[in-house]
């Protein structure tokens, strides 16, 4: 039986994992932490179970459709809700907006911020299904290995109505004026890698999954759907070695021969890598066959990475949902603090998840799960004395904002940001959330899904494509695995 290593086991390595093991293939995954998930890890302490990393479920039309391609559908796994309203918007601790789920009550909250707003809305919505649909059932399966790819003559027809060379910080204001609406049309993209200016209109796509497809969420927690796939990938064969560290590739004149893990030599026929592609790249191979020098990697425009607070509160807080963002300073200093000239924030927006609101399994009774995020340019200083600061500085403006006292209240607290990334997940420069989605690096113009010097190498997730986030990393496990069916293939005929 033919033999695969992957190595990580966030969503893309369980996602590609799946595809092969029901194919037919021998698959083993290698895990370096204690934990499987990759960034969707979950810790417990105290009573409380924490989601290490993400806390949004957006696009459940990604998670059926994976799901569904094993006769599976995510109720057998996890119990999912909706949440409305789906998260609150703080300006000041008079002024908030809580947005509603549903279509009509959404044109209903525009309407009362920017009167007949509703009607745009309604426009707005409809552009960003077409761009979705177009997106995320084609464009983002796609392997990115040449522009042929995109030669197709419907997806031609529509480029223009895809908004590709237009940013979406120009496309929203030509619906919307009200500085409110604006500012909650932009923030989706905040975390793609660039301002909104310099983002594509394209990504509109993501203010219809916010708004017409709704923000959810899995009972237990997101670990829950790591969890999900865990037992899908068992189910189908797949091994799991856990603590398992990957030290380098063992290689041929073209080829992996398998993998020194633990130090120990593991023979395989193929490599999926799911792990950081610029360690592995640079660090597991020798430079002789590396696709991508170190220059190369040095000029990539990356995502933000966090500064993340885990805490356990003993009492119950008001003026939160289960989702709540902060935008009581400046928005675009912010970005440009991350984006323009990294350095630490002056005066950083933030976001606050507090399932416990939803969730009485995740936290004590009568206590609350609070974890307080602060995106952050990567690549920067990170030390115990700057969080502190930092802590302080959220706190404080926390308390301010929702009237209440939380600091005394406080039974337990981690923080977690570029060192934790770098140690935990070998994350180039900290980041967080791979690899910045701009024109220049988008489809083909990303890190490739192949090693053209390692014929049996391929790789998966946020560096490569589709990109960052939790479906695109779901889809790029199934893309990276049709690609090494097909290599198979060819190599049997």
């Amino acid at each position: 039986m033919t033999r695969i290593a992957v190595i990580g086991s966030g969503f893309s390595g369980l996602s590609a994992s799946c595809f092969l093991a029901k194919e037919g293939f021998d698959v083993t995954v290698f895990e370096k932490n204690d934990s499987p998930g990759g960034r969707a890890r979950k810790f417990e302490a105290q009573g409380f179970t924490f989601d290490m990393g993400p806390s949004w479920y957006w696009m459940p039309d990604v998670f059926e459709t994976f799901f569904g391609k094993f006769g599976k559908h995510p109720s057998d796994y996890y119990d999912l809700i909706r949440l409305n309203p789906s998260y609150r918007v703080v300006y000041s601790n008079t002024e908030k907006l809580d947005v509603p789920a549903g279509i009509q009550n959404l044109c209903d909250m525009f309407d009362s911020l920017e009167p007949g707003s509703s009607t745009h809305l309604l426009k707005f919505i409809e552009e960003g299904k077409f761009k979705y649909e177009i997106g995320m059932q084609d464009l983002v399966y796609k392997p990115g290995l040449s522009v042929t790819e995109f030669l197709d003559i419907e997806l031609l027809k529509g480029v223009f109505k895809l908004h590709v060379f237009e940013s979406i910080s120009t496309y929203i204001r030509k619906f919307f004026k009200s500085p409110r609406l604006v500012q909650l049309l932009e923030f989706p993209v905040l975390f793609l890698g660039a301002k909104p200016e310099k983002t594509p209109a394209l990504y509109s796509l993501m203010n219809y999954a916010d708004m017409a497809l709704g923000t959810w969420y899995p009972m237990g927690g997101m670990h829950k759907v790591i969890e999900g796939m865990i037992s899908l990938a068992q189910s189908l064969g797949v091994q799991f070695t856990l603590n398992s560290n990957v030290q380098r590739l063992d290689l041929n004149s073209t080829k992996a021969k398998g993998l020194i893990v633990n130090g120990s030599f593991q023979s395989f026929d193929y490599v999926i890598a799911s792990a950081d592609y610029h360690h592995v790249e640079q660090h597991l191979l020798p430079s002789s066959h590396r696709r991508y020098s170190e220059d190369y990697w040095q000029k990539r425009v990356m995502a933000p990475s966090s500064l993340i607070f885990y805490l356990g509160i003993d009492k119950k807080i008001d003026n939160i949902l289960h989702h709540t963002l902060f935008f009581d300073e400046d928005f675009q200093k912010h970005a440009a603090e991350i984006y323009d000239h990294p350095e630490w924030p002056t005066a950083p927006q933030f976001y606050v998840s507090c399932p416990s609101k939803t969730d009485p399994s995740v936290a004590p009774a009568g206590f609350e799960n609070v974890f307080i995020l602060i995106p952050v340019a990567p690549g920067l200083v990170d030390s115990e004395p700057i969080r502190e600061k930092y802590f302080e500085m959220v706190i404080k403006r926390l308390e301010s904002l929702i009237g209440q006292n939380i600091r005394d209240h406080i039974v337990f607290k981690r923080s977690y940001a570029h060192n934790d990334f770098i140690n935990d997940y070998n994350a180039f420069k900290g980041n967080a959330y791979g690899l910045a989605n701009t024109l220049l690096q988008t489809a083909n113009r990303k890190p490739s899904i192949i090693n053209k010097k390692v014929k049996n190498l391929f790789y998966t997730g946020q560096l490569t494509v589709p990109g960052p986030g939790v479906p695109p990393s779901i889809i790029s496990g199934e893309v990276v695995a049709k690609e090494l069916i097909k290599k198979h293939q060819e190599f049997l005929t």
